[in-house]
């Protein structure tokens, strides 16, 4: 039992000393969490969208299969969409044997429900580890989806908690000494939504207008950088550790296709809204994490738009978690 409790310890010390400042706030970094090691997170964000507060909540859970495997899976709850398309997002009118279909101007700040959204599956497989003194390097592949209900009414995709499909990239990430940095590129072939959107002019479900949404397939380019503040010199591990983050999240997506059925025929809408448009931006992400007994992180950030901005969410974005690591 002593002998076992010794080497948890060092694996503890060595695992958050070796990476502490690359376990970064928003994106994953290219090293793995150690073999038959279970991590616990819950995180979420908030935001003020006008008059009404979105926020996500999200418990996920983490193993480390093999040295080189980790899996994950999530679950989000959130305030952010109904089950159906909000009222004047879209419409197509008849004239004669003529119809036209154009997107409207969807109302921001609607109250609501909180629902669960459905849940994040994801795999991170590390093939390239070069080891030098004081420093390393990793590259990883990873592949993800996600099993979503909620009607989603943005082009942008985000497979976390707000659109079904599914996503794959690479992951290369350099520590030296105090200092690491990472980048993530990927894609993301989001599913489309099949159901229906609130009628614009007559209340009652049997009104609603059969939509299909397609959303934008989308490119992701995520760069982070971390840095060790304290302790500036290492004597056991319950020492406390003080890690800042600077992450730029980026993203360009395509439009959004949308087809409404009704006892005429099937409709094609034009595309105008800047929520359903080709678009691309990156946003700043600054942040603080605190390491407590090397098994114990609490972390926070808040996010800012730095070249254009999304449409998913309004700014600031603030980012919160707390994960503990269970070694077996």
């Amino acid at each position: 039992m002593r002998w076992g409790l010794l080497s948890l310890c060092c694996v503890l010390c060595l695992f958050f000393r070796a990476g502490g400042q690359e376990l970064f706030i928003l994106n994953e970094p290219a090293s793995n969490i150690p073999k038959h090691t279970l991590g616990v997170r819950a995180f979420g964000n908030t935001y003020r969208e006008l008059n009404a507060q979105r926020n996500m909540g999200a418990l996920r859970l983490m193993y480390g299969l093999t040295p080189k495997l980790t899996v994950m899976a999530t679950g989000t709850l959130s305030n952010h969409h109904d089950t159906i398309l909000p009222r004047f997002l879209a419409d197509h009118t008849h004239s004669g044997s003529q119809t036209a279909g154009a997107t409207g101007t969807v109302v921001k700040g609607l109250k609501y429900p909180y629902l669960f959204n459905g849940i994040h599956l994801y795999a991170k497989y590390r093939f390239i580890s070069k080891d030098g003194r004081n420093e390393h390097f990793r590259a990883a592949v990873y592949a993800e989806g996600s099993f979503l209900k909620v009607a989603h009414d943005e082009t942008e995709p985000n497979l976390l908690d707000d659109t079904r499909g599914v996503g794959a990239g690479l992951i290369t990430t350099y520590l030296k000494d105090r200092f690491a940095v990472s980048f993530t590129g990927g894609v993301i072939i989001p599913f489309e939504y099949n159901g229906y959107m609130l009628n614009n002019y007559y209340l009652g479900p049997e009104y609603n207008v059969q939509t299909e949404l397609k959303y934008g397939n989308a490119i992701q380019y995520n760069l982070s950088f971390g840095y060790l503040l304290l302790p500036r010199h290492y004597k056991d591990y319950k020492q406390l550790n003080l890690n800042l983050y600077l992450e730029l999240q980026g993203k360009s997506y395509a439009s959004a296709k949308i087809r409404q059925t009704d006892v005429h025929g099937t409709t094609d809408i034009q595309i105008s809204s800047p929520l359903l448009l080709a678009n691309h931006y990156v946003d700043i992400n600054p942040g603080i994490q605190f390491i407590v007994r090397s098994d114990l992180r609490i972390d926070f950030s808040v996010g800012l738009p730095l070249i254009n901005r999304s449409y998913v969410h309004y700014y600031p974005l603030y980012t919160f978690g707390v994960q503990k690591y269970f070694y077996f």
